[in-house]
């Protein structure tokens, strides 16, 4: 109820309310970031965490998780029905479904996490079944009218991990399925992995699905300056551009990208009179 009256005053103020829907599987379980994101054992209040295979993202973590039998796939897969059913209910207009970052269902879609020998590890079809059933979940409670996005992490930056192809192969599946957009990032999900840094060092893989499996995409990734982000948007690489961090370091973001770039846009109400 109280979402819900959040939400009609987003919506009063000209705004958008969105939501993602995540599970953390095996990355569950830890502190909060700025207490350290360290695993806690049981006795610190910690919890069983699940996975496709029991292989921990930390060698020196004091449990293994416990890879998810048939009946915990189908929870997993309802627990997503029923959020969804109350994002709805909440008023949210835009919903997410998060399969990067090496959160759960990206555990699913990599080859070095998931090493199951049933109808969901092994091939690429395998792989991507539970995160093309959840999508499905999701689908059978949210509005086919309104945005549904999906993110993914385009590569896993390891050997023989997840790979820039098999995402635009899982794009072109999800636009099918009628996904309206891919949120595209990268990595998260080993510890081993080594990332190429710079300024929009992401956009490419956004880039990439969007030319190669012909859905909308999001931009992200160290994208901190109007012109920038533009000239994203102008190149046709992606079609959005995702802040994150920036919009930590500037809440009045837009506010300021507008008028770097001469866009006169509708301002909040309260802050009107600081337009000029």
């Amino acid at each position: 109820e109280k979402l819900k009256q959040i939400n009609t005053f987003i919506v009063s103020q000209n705004s958008i309310p969105g939501i993602q829907l995540a599970h953390a599987g095996r990355k569950a379980s830890v502190s909060a970031p700025w207490l350290g994101n360290k695993k806690l054992d049981f006795a610190q209040g910690g919890w069983q965490t699940v996975a496709p295979s029991a292989i921990p993202y930390h060698d020196n973590e004091p449990f293994l998780p416990e890879a998810l039998d048939k009946n915990g796939i189908q929870k997993v897969i309802s627990d997503f029905k029923s959020a969804t059913k109350r994002v709805v209910e909440a008023g949210y207009q835009v919903i997410e479904i998060h399969a990067a970052h090496g959160y759960l269902l990206h555990q699913f879609l990599s080859p070095l996490t998931n090493v199951r020998t049933d109808e969901y590890g092994g091939s690429f079809e395998n792989r991507i079944r539970f995160t093309l059933e959840i999508v499905e979940a999701v689908q059978s409670e949210w509005p086919s009218d309104l945005p549904l996005f999906v993110r993914i992490s385009a590569t896993d930056w390891a050997e023989n991990g997840w790979n820039p192809e098999e995402s635009v192969q899982l794009s072109k599946i999800l636009k099918e399925k009628g996904v309206d957009l891919i949120d595209v990032s990268s990595g998260g999900l080993v510890s081993h992995q080594k990332i190429t840094l710079g300024p929009g060092y992401q956009v490419p893989f956004a880039e990439k699905v969007k030319q190669e499996a012909g859905i909308s995409t999001g931009a992200v990734g160290l994208i901190t300056e109007a012109k920038q982000a533009e000239a994203i948007l102008n190149n046709d690489q992606a079609d959005l551009i995702l802040f994150a961090r920036e919009s930590l370091r500037n809440p009045n973001l837009p506010l300021d990208f507008a008028k770097e770039l001469n866009d006169d846009i509708q301002w909040p109400k309260q802050y009107e009179r600081a337009k000029l």
